[in-house]
């Protein structure tokens, strides 16, 4: 029995059987559940592994590939205040990719079995377990087809020796996205600038999820007319 009639058991892994919620996945998957429990994706053992990432993984494993690339283009010709100047060009480029991603790809609006399984698996959980710690950032796996996307892309855009630096600052500002995202989710804030995003993000989840998709900067919110309203706002409409 899918749609309304079918209930998640969340005693069982999900993934198999978020999709037979049909057209009331949408509803379930934006009601969160306040645990910092991690739950079980797939009964598979070693699928299971490849769902759940601390956060110290992506630094580790993405920083240096992305300095790799950002010398490749200082040794082929270009002066270390280009290659500074590119790589910071580079990296507010990932902003608006972040963007994009978050608000035309995360938040689909699915209602068949494998939209619904796709969505839940690359952002759906987060939104119903917006506390689970380990499947908050991007699986190193599931980014490297990102990352090999996005080179291709580059080379396409950019020419041979740019391409490299400004594929490298991207790599540099999706670890910047990555470890924001953590923070605001887990961490406590002391500075205005890191509360006001928390405060920014947290109200995407809770409050008005189809508004507010930046995760480091507010700027392509602003720049698209998704920035959330107020809350006196919504009384007034």
């Amino acid at each position: 029995m899918a749609g309304k009639g079918f209930s998640v058991d969340l005693n069982k892994p999900l993934v198999f059987q978020v999709g037979h919620l049909g057209e009331s996945y949408q509803d379930w998957v934006h009601t969160p559940i306040l645990t910092e429990k991690s739950p079980r994706f797939f009964e598979s053992d070693v699928l299971e592994i490849f769902t759940r990432t601390v956060w110290w993984v992506v630094p580790v494993v993405w920083l240096p590939v992305a300095f790799y690339f950002i010398k490749m283009s200082y040794t082929m010709g270009h002066t270390l205040p280009q290659v500074a100047i590119l790589s910071v060009l580079g990296a507010f480029l990932w902003t608006f990719h972040e963007y994009c991603f978050h608000r035309f790809l995360f938040h689909i609006d699915t209602k068949s079995y494998w939209g619904n399984t796709f969505h839940y698996l690359i952002h759906g959980c987060h939104h119903k377990h917006p506390n689970d710690g380990l499947r908050l950032v991007i699986p190193p796996a599931e980014a490297a087809v990102l990352a090999l996307m996005f080179w291709n892309l580059y080379g396409i855009l950019f020419t041979l020796s740019t391409r490299p630096v400004m594929f490298g600052g991207g790599l540099v500002g999706y670890v910047m996205y990555d470890m924001v995202h953590y923070y605001v989710h887990h961490g406590q804030p002391t500075k205005q600038s890191l509360k006001s995003l928390k405060k920014y993000h947290l109200n995407h989840h809770f409050r008005i999820q189809n508004k507010g998709f930046g995760i480091t900067t507010v700027l392509w919110d602003r720049v698209f007319g998704t920035s959330p309203t107020t809350k006196a706002a919504d009384k007034s409409g």
